[in-house]
Order: C-alpha cells, then sequence, then structure tokens
C-alpha cells in the first residue's frame, strides 16, 4: 500500500480533497471530512487503474507538506 500526501480543504458547502505528488488531476468531495477521504481515496485507484503506474513516478519527490498564511 502505498502513501499520499491528501489536502482536504473545508468550504461553507463541504469539504474537497486532493491528493500531491500524482500526475493529472485527481480530486475528491463530500458532506464531511471522512466522505471527502473516502471520495479521493477512491478517486486515487480508479485513476491509477485508468492511467497506470506511472502517475505515481513524480520526481523530485514530495517529503514534507507545509501549509501557510500570509498577507500581501
Amino acid at each position: 500500500m502505498k502513501k499520499y500526501k491528501i489536502i482536504v480543504e473545508k468550504h461553507p458547502d463541504g469539504y474537497v480533497a486532493y491528493p500531491l505528488g500524482l500526475k493529472g488531476v485527481v480530486v475528491g468531495q463530500g458532506d464531511t471530512y471522512e466522505e471527502a477521504l473516502s471520495d479521493v481515496k477512491s478517486a486515487i485507484r480508479f485513476h491509477i487503474e485508468s492511467f497506470g503506474e506511472e502517475v505515481l513516478e513524480i520526481e523530485p519527490p514530495i517529503l514534507e507538506v507545509f501549509v501557510a498564511e500570509a498577507g500581501v
């Protein structure tokens, strides 16, 4: 089982989740955090099945993810 870094965003109308480090666009959504996470995991599996293992070949790999807020 491969581990992915997944961003989950909370919006006024629900949650959106997307993985980092995959080629292509993969998004999940749901009314709760858990639903969005489950949906994006399903979308990741479908994406790999559809396009093959080469969608995992991102170089250099993402080691850590940080969320920062800055005024501009």
